[in-house]
């Protein structure tokens, strides 16, 4: 658990310095609010392409291995941002950061249904909780610390080849901690799970797999989920330098971000014990009916009332992720290798929806494009209260207790 606990942390902290980065990237090559969402795009396409191939990597080579394979490749991909920066080149950038993409990718795959496997499969949203909260920590700390190394030197706002090369250090260092991450795992003695060691792994069919009512519900709930939860956060260092929000500056935007992603923190350690209590179904659709209720306050109000009305969304953002990932591969025995792989597939919904936000506020202005998450966490509350206890009887579960 030490271990996936710090590889939680870390994809955590990679994945949402891009909150940082898309501002940046947006100030360097002069871009439009749809353009600099290609930073978003390039990162989470990955999940799309990589998640099946994922798959198969893990159950001919086994999580451990697996593991190690994604932080190196994740590791490649942060080096890559130091040839993007010198040139300076946007399509190198967005390359850079596919390649280290796909490398959280294969962590991902890997690592969400392994922690689901450790203990019994009523507490699996509970421990998937817990490590996700140590996500929450990386993603928290994210804006904070790439708003002080990147953003915080004012005499880059002009943008410019200086300001380009100001993400080279921050992704070499970042670089240096997913090889060092990679090592750590090779040393130690992670425990195996049986159906990830062959022993009833890929004895199911992707095409049974999508069959199951309640698994495709939640692929469709992770994709909208995702992409909201990641344009909320893309945008809101724009939404709050507007004169009408609060005029903050870059770097100041950046660090109020954190709040954002702190309320996930904060409610996903709350999550991890209220669900030993709860019922997951009716406590994630509760959730989401509160994150559209404040998203609407956002785009209705301006000021301080919608820049925190939209800061507070992360708090209950906090339990979704784990949630429907849990309910969606509840039940699904031999197919659950094949589940996870389409649950993580679904994550692209971080490529499209923000991608969509910044075409609509390239139209109606960013302020007003928020209402296109709300409508994604409506779908999520419907979800919660409905579409998770649409069961159909899937084959027998493989044997997923430690070795």
């Amino acid at each position: 658990m030490a271990v996936l606990i710090s590889l939680f942390f870390t994809w955590g902290l990679v994945t949402n310095l891009n909150d940082v980065l898309t501002p940046h990237l947006k100030n360097v090559f002069e871009l439009g609010y749809a353009g600099s969402a290609l930073v978003q795009f390039a990162f989470f396409f990955a999940y799309c392409v990589m998640s099946l191939p994922a798959g198969r990597l893990l159950a001919a080579i086994g999580y451990k291995r697996g593991i190690a394979v994604g932080l190196v490749m994740a590791g490649v991909g942060a080096l890559l941002f130091y040839p993007a920066a010198s040139i300076p080149s946007y399509p190198f950038f967005l390359i850079a950061i596919f390649v280290l993409a796909s490398g959280i990718t294969i962590l991902q795959v890997a690592a969400n249904p392994y922690v689901t496997a450790l203990g019994p499969p009523e507490t699996a949203s509970s421990r998937l909780n817990l490590t996700q909260g140590f996500n929450s920590l990386g993603t928290t700390v994210a804006p904070y610390l790439g708003g002080v190394l990147i953003l915080s030197d004012t005499s880059l706002l002009g943008g410019g080849i200086a300001a380009a090369r100001a993400v080279r250090l921050p992704y070499l260092g970042v670089a240096a901690a997913l090889f060092a991450l990679a090592a750590l795992t090779m040393l130690s003695r992670l425990p195996p799970i049986r159906s990830a060691d062959g022993e009833g792994a890929g004895t199911g069919r992707l095409r049974d797999a999508i069959k199951v009512p309640h698994l495709m519900f939640a692929v469709a709930g992770i994709f909208l989920y995702v992409g909201a939860e990641v344009a909320i956060g893309t945008f809101l260092v724009n939404f709050m330098t507007q004169p009408s929000i609060s005029s903050l500056s870059l770097a100041q935007a950046a660090a109020h971000v954190s709040y954002y992603w702190g309320g996930s923190l904060i409610g996903r350690f709350l999550g991890s014990a209220v669900l030993q209590k709860l019922d997951a179904g009716k406590l994630l659709g509760g959730c989401g009916l509160a994150a559209a209720a404040l998203v609407a306050c956002g785009v209705v109000f301006s000021g301080s009332v919608a820049m925190w009305s939209l800061l507070a969304v992360g708090l209950f953002n906090s339990i979704m992720f784990p949630t429907i990932f849990a309910l969606g591969i509840d039940g699904l025995g031999k197919l659950r290798d094949q589940g996870a792989s389409l649950l993580i597939m679904a994550i692209v919904g971080g490529a499209v929806i923000p991608v969509l936000f910044g075409l609509l506020a390239d139209v109606i202005g960013v302020h007003r494009a928020f209402i296109l998450p709300a409508l994604c966490y409506v779908y999520i509350a419907c979800f919660g209260f409905w579409g998770s206890r649409s069961r159909d009887a899937v084959a027998p579960g493989a044997d997923c207790t430690p070795a």
